[in-house]
């Protein structure tokens, strides 16, 4: 499987860490590039350009501390945020625009009405994604 572009999208959550871990460990053996992004999605009643200082200020401690973990593990990654109405469109758009080879998504474990769900990000980039997929789901609690 030819690798050369990772795209690794964060939330702040545990499974962030174990994507960007398997990402570095593919990325190591292919000499690929990983991208790690964080996507603040803005309300249709807003503006798409306005600035939302707490969502942004989360955002960019949530991408400094994959950018830490990233060092800790001894591999650099490229880092950005992006504003968007979906996260799932912008992620596609960002493969695309990018030229990613594949997208390591970290999907925590919730559940929903009693039941597993992955949320709306995954299905979409598994539907949409011009790239393979690839969901890390953090272990039951």
């Amino acid at each position: 499987m030819e690798v050369r572009r990772v795209l690794v999208p964060v939330r702040g959550t545990q499974a962030d860490d174990w994507a960007l871990e398997l990402a570095v460990s593919l990325a190591r053996k292919k000499g690929a590039h990983i991208l790690v992004v964080y996507v603040v999605e803005v309300s249709r009643s807003l503006p798409l350009d306005v600035e939302i200082s707490a969502e942004v200020r989360q955002g960019n401690q949530v991408l400094d501390r994959i950018q830490g973990l990233a060092n800790d593990l001894d591999y650099e990654v490229e880092a950005d945020l992006l504003q968007a109405r979906e996260v799932g469109p912008a992620l596609v758009d960002e493969a695309v625009e990018k030229g990613v080879d594949l997208i390591i998504l970290g999907v925590p474990y919730k559940r929903r009405f009693g039941e597993f769900s992955v949320g709306r990000v995954a299905p979409y980039l598994l539907k949409n994604a011009p790239c393979r997929v690839l969901l890390v789901r953090e272990p039951q609690p």
